[in-house]
Order: structure tokens, then sequence, then C-alpha cells
């Protein structure tokens, strides 16, 4: 078990965290959630002991073991990948190797001897022996091939490299796993082989993701930290979600008959139990959603942007006809002969390994860059808004003195203060937000105020190129949501597993040859992909 007693930690004048008390018990795996700067990937520190907290302490368990996610991709440079992996169990490792020191000794003394026997038991003891062997089960079930478990580090690609560190925080079983955006640079089979992993793993984890799907698939609880506390719900992120949009419409209905309250309670616990999907993760989950009071489910103060995107005009029936469009950058051809056409009501997710393809081909599209051959055609009922994955020239070259004075050009009708005032608000850049420089602005300001920019387009096309990228949990829930509403044409790039099956009525999966284009929700297209590779 992990504990953490009276803990608070202040950054000059930022109150992070104050007096937070919290049990992490066996058995359960826990959503760190908060918005984007509470101090979520500070509390894993100050959890795995990198950071000391300003008061209290963290207890772990008497001869417990706790395993972190390393986030430097370049530690283990001259390390083999086997060995890489085996150094998460740090005692385990070190026996190994002085073990391994003795027996090299040309002159083997009867107190090497003896000190050889000490550490066989203790290596014994720590299933030492079957090592080797469950580092390579972990390495497969990443995808990194048995040819590059010999092979060191350096020799690696960063996404390899990823997956190497995931791999050395769950060896050995740790009691308790730290995991900070695990499923970051992981393709869909690591991803989907994660999940299971952690659906049966039966210690403690605590995640902090963005990935919603990913936290619903793997959390019976979410740790939310919140006005420098942190609560414990229990559920994924989905049920709480939806228990505080519960709480917060039954606070407005403070006259209602309590006993209607209660069923409506029940009725949501016993839709979510249903809905579960993991067979482990869902037997344990409903054992402790039915013990659900009234009182656990509480309002959220977390806030959300108010995006929706209202087409101008109604889109006909000619959308865009692609044909046969091919480019090649550096030297190596991206896109191959690429021919599809958008029907008036798609929402295609752009797929594919090859993150540089689908950027070329919305920018293509955007008439941003030419294409070595072939051609495209938009219907002329079509307008267009993009949301490019690089927006820094938007905001590093601005002179404008405040948000305000930014989005004003982009409103094409009324463009008086008070109305660009109130937009922004819904976007959370109120009051003094909203006299913000645009060249100050965080990551996830920048995405919500180029959004801000495509909702006052008016356009019947959106094409966005991985928006959820620098968003919190809320923001990206908020444009998930908008983009469920559009009554448009949608292409999208993203890594956002819930954000593509919940969007998504067609793929198309961009790859060396052309594209694979199915009319197909992302959830298909992931089980069809899965049943090829076995």
């Amino acid at each position: 078990m992990l504990q953490a007693t009276d803990v608070s930690l202040r950054f000059g004048d930022k109150k992070l965290f104050e007096e937070v008390n919290i049990k992490f018990n066996p058995g359960n795996c826990y959503g760190l959630i908060g918005a984007n700067g509470a101090g979520k990937s500070t509390f894993l520190k100050i959890l795995s002991g990198e950071l000391e907290p300003q008061t209290g302490n963290v207890s772990l368990g008497k001869n417990e073991r706790l395993a972190v996610l390393k986030q430097d991709h370049f530690a283990y440079e001259d390390e083999v990948v086997l060995d890489t992996v085996m150094i998460g169990h740090e005692r385990l490792y070190e026996v190994m190797k002085e073990k391994d020191a003795i027996y090299m000794k040309p002159d083997f003394s009867d107190e090497d001897g003896m000190r050889a026997a000490e550490l066989e038991g203790e290596f014994a003891e720590m299933n030492g022996y079957e090592a080797e062997s469950d580092a390579a089960v972990l390495l497969q079930g990443l995808g990194i091939a048995d040819e590059l478990h010999q092979a060191k580090m350096s020799e690696l690609t960063e996404g390899q490299k990823v997956k190497v560190l995931l791999a050395q925080a769950l060896f050995g079983s740790p009691d308790v796993l730290l995991l900070d955006e695990p499923t970051n640079g992981l393709d869909i089979e690591a991803i989907t082989w994660l999940e299971d992993f952690l659906a049966s793993f039966e210690n403690t984890v605590i995640v902090v993701s963005h990935d919603r799907h990913f936290l619903n698939n793997v959390c019976t609880h979410i740790a939310d930290l919140d006005f420098s506390k942190i609560q414990i719900y229990v559920g994924n992120y989905d049920f709480w979600y939806e228990s505080s949009q519960l709480a917060q419409k039954m606070a407005q209905e403070r006259n209602k008959k309590k006993e209607e309250k209660i069923d409506e309670l029940k009725s949501f616990v016993a839709r979510f139990s249903a809905n579960a999907s993991k067979s482990k993760q869902a037997t344990s989950r409903k054992k402790l959603l039915d013990k659900i009071e009234l009182e656990d489910i509480r309002p959220s103060s977390r806030k959300y942007p108010y995006i929706a995107f209202k087409p101008e005009r109604e889109i006909g029936n000619d959308v865009l006809v692609v044909e046969n469009i091919s480019k090649t950058v550096d030297g190596k051809q991206l896109l191959n002969n690429v021919s599809f056409s958008l029907n008036r009501e798609d929402k295609v997710a752009l797929v594919g390994s090859n993150e540089q393809a689908k950027t070329l081909l919305m920018q293509i599209l955007m008439g941003e860059v030419e294409p070595d051959s072939g051609s495209f055609k938009w219907g002329l009922t079509t307008t267009q808004s993009y949301f490019p994955k690089d927006n820094s020239e938007f905001f590093e070259n601005s002179n404008d003195p405040s948000l305000i004075d930014w989005l004003r050009p982009y409103s094409p009708e009324d463009q008086s203060e008070s109305f660009i005032r109130g937009f922004l608000g819904r976007m959370l850049f109120s009051g003094e937000e909203a006299k913000k420089s645009p060249s100050v602005l965080s990551g996830g300001e920048k995405v919500r105020c180029m959004l801000s920019k495509m909702m006052l387009s008016g356009s019947n096309v959106l094409l966005l190129d991985e928006p959820t990228n620098h968003l919190d949990l809320e923001s990206i829930t908020a444009l998930n949501n908008g983009l469920i509403q559009f009554k448009g044409v949608l292409m999208f790039a993203s890594h956002d597993h819930q954000f593509n099956q919940s969007i998504a009525n067609r793929i198309i999966d961009i790859q060396d040859e052309g594209v694979i284009d199915k009319e197909m929700t992302y959830d298909e297209y992931v089980a069809s992909k899965l049943q090829t590779t076995k």
C-alpha cells in the first residue's frame, strides 16, 4: 500500500497541494486527473521520492517495491535492451551482476562461495532464474522483436525505446506502479497489450493519461486533483465525468424528491456497470459501484470550454475528389497515388504509421503544399477551415497586444470588443485572461484560440491535425462533443482512441503503397488490423 500523509507543495506563489491525505490500495488502478498545470506529474514525482514535499511524507508498505516509467529515452544508450528491462528491478539486477562477477573470479575463495550461495538464495526468492524470459515476454508483448533483445539501446528508434522503458517499469511485478502518459508513442497493438496487462495486474497502479479510452479500460478509481486536494472516486473516467455532470444536475434541482434522485443514481450506476469492457475490471468495478451512495456523487469544479462549430451554409453533394496525388519529401515518397472522394455525411479519421504523410495530405488539400502529381477539387458549396499540427506561426509572429486583438480579424461580422470577449469567455479566457499577449500562451491555450478561430469561420468542412495535443481532459471532452454535433464534413488525425471511435464513420489509412479506405468505426478497423497481425 502507498500512502501520502499531509503532503503539501508550493512553487513560489502557486499552491499545488495542501495537506493531501490519500491511500492507494492493492488491486486498484487509479487514474490521476486534473487540469493542465494542476500538478499531476509533480505528484507522481513526490510519490516516487524524486521530489520532496514541503510538508508531510509518503510511505510504502514494508518490503514493497515501487516502479516508475522513466521519461528520459536516452538514459540507457550503452545498455543491452534485455538488461535495460531487468534494471527495472534494481535489487535483482544488483544481485545478478554481483553473482556473475564472483563466478568470473579466477581465484574463487571459500568466502566467495559463501557469498555466492547467499546471493543465489536471494536471487531465487526474486524469481531471478526466470528474469530473462520474463523480460523477453514483456518486450515481445510490446512489439520489440527477439532479434533486438541483445541490441544496444542506442540502436533503437525512439518509439522502440519508449516500449523498452515501459517494459522496464512493468518488469518483476512491482507492488506499486507509477505510469505518466504510458500510451504516448505506442502503436495500437502495444496499447491493446498494455490494457490487457494492466487489467490483469494484481498490485497497485497509478496512471496519468490524456487517453480517455485507456483510462476507461484500465481504471477502477479516479483520483481527482482539484483545489490543491485529491479526492478518490470509484469507477473509470467516463463514470467520473458523467457522475459529476449528474451531480451538477441534482444540485440544480434541489427540490427534487430524494427518492427520485436515488432512482436516477441507481439507473446511472447500473448502466455503467453493464458497459464495463474488461471482464476483471468489470467485476471489481461493479462491486464498488453498487456500494455508491447519493452523497458520494459530487459536482466537479472543472470548467469546460464551450466548443460548437456551426456551418453558415449547408453542404452540397459534391464535397471533394482526390485523384492520384503523390508527393516525395527529402527523397522519400510519403504519398503514393492517393485517391478518394468525400461525401456530405463523412467524418473521416486519417490513420497510418507515418505522421508526416497525414500532415502533408492536409497541407496539400488546403493549398499550402503542391503535390508532385495528381489533383484534387473541392465542391462549390464547401468552405474549409484547417487546424494545423504546428500553430506557432499564428502566435510567435503576432504583434497583437491581446487575445481580443488577435481574434478580432477572424470574426467575419461582429468585431466589437463585447462580442469577442464573450466568445473568448466561452473558451475560458474571461476577464483579464482576454488581455493576455498571444506570444505568452501555453500550448493548450494556443489550441483553444485556434479552435475559436475555426468556430468563427462558419466553415462546413473542417480539417484537424492532432487537435487534442496539449489539451487537458476537459477541453478534449468538450472538443469531442462539439465535433460529434458538427453538421458538416470532417477529416482529422488523432491518437485519441475515444476521439476516433466516437466521431469517425470512415477510416482512411495512409500506407506506403496508397490508402486503405473503409466505411466503418475506428474500433472495427482496429479489430480488423489486430486480427491480421495474429
